[in-house]
């Protein structure tokens, strides 16, 4: 029997699949600085994310966030400039960070543009721990909330098939190779991600059906299918496209 791979809420179309993300971001922000005085989130990239970004720009949303007590991280970026497109700092900032005013100090943006990724990954590891007030050399600390995507080719952040950040069993924060489309890459990898306090993967679109049915309810494979790494407390949020062939998935 395989095991379980998290709770899986679908939603009738991407736009009420990104409104859903929306509101958890409000209601997971909320809960942490009422506990903790902070909220620490780790941003995805990608089109869907995009959409979930201009939503918290929106009074709705933005006004029920403290946002002064927000850190903002970064799941991975591509080893771009954070004007180029590709910039996964670049989207959320024109989408939502630019809209906010926040204190430069709370936007840590992963460095990725810098020629040497490994030295990158290694001071994000830091920027995080003095962040977080904890040891560089020790154990990952919890961020509160981790958004994540996921591939056709079933990766997540950037933990791609076969790739050695896959096996990975200390570090924090490593760099890695997509070889389509070719880009390096700064990612957070499995044991940090799998101990934040709330993981989110937004999952959108018809083409990403099949991969979804094999990651949540195929045999295990983590090497061609990193995203069954994930914490069994994951909760994947997907539109009804995207869940089409799913035995184990509820309407939320």
């Amino acid at each position: 029997m395989n095991r379980p791979r998290g709770e899986v809420r679908v939603f009738a179309d991407a736009e009420e699949l990104s409104r859903a993300a929306a509101r958890e971001f409000v209601h997971l922000s909320q809960h942490a600085v009422a506990a903790r005085g902070r909220f620490t989130v780790a941003l995805a990239g990608g089109s869907t994310p995009r959409r979930v970004y201009e939503l918290l720009a929106e009074p709705e949303h933005r006004e029920a966030v403290d946002w002064g007590r927000v850190e903002f991280f970064w799941g991975d970026e591509r080893a771009v400039a954070a004007e180029h497109p590709d910039s996964n700092y670049g989207m959320a900032a024109a989408a939502l960070l630019f809209k906010l005013a926040l204190p430069p100090e709370r936007i840590h943006r992963i460095q990725a543009d810098r020629p040497d990724c490994d030295a990158v990954a290694l001071e994000y590891q830091l920027e995080i721990a003095r962040a977080l007030g904890v040891p560089a050399d020790g154990p990952p600390p919890p961020l509160d909330l981790i958004l994540l995507g996921m591939g056709a080719d079933g990766h997540t952040a950037s933990l791609f098939p076969h790739t050695e950040a896959l096996r990975e069993p200390h570090r924090w924060v490593v760099p890695n190779h997509a070889e389509k489309p070719r880009a390096d890459r700064v990612t957070l990898t499995f044991p940090i991600i799998n101990v934040a306090r709330a993981i989110r993967v937004v999952v959108a679109g018809a083409e990403k059906a099949l991969t979804l049915v094999a990651v949540l309810e195929g045999p295990s494979d983590p090497e061609r299918l990193p995203s069954q790494r994930l914490s069994p407390d994951v909760v994947w949020l997907v539109d009804r496209p995207a869940a089409r062939g799913l035995a184990g998935g509820r309407d939320a």
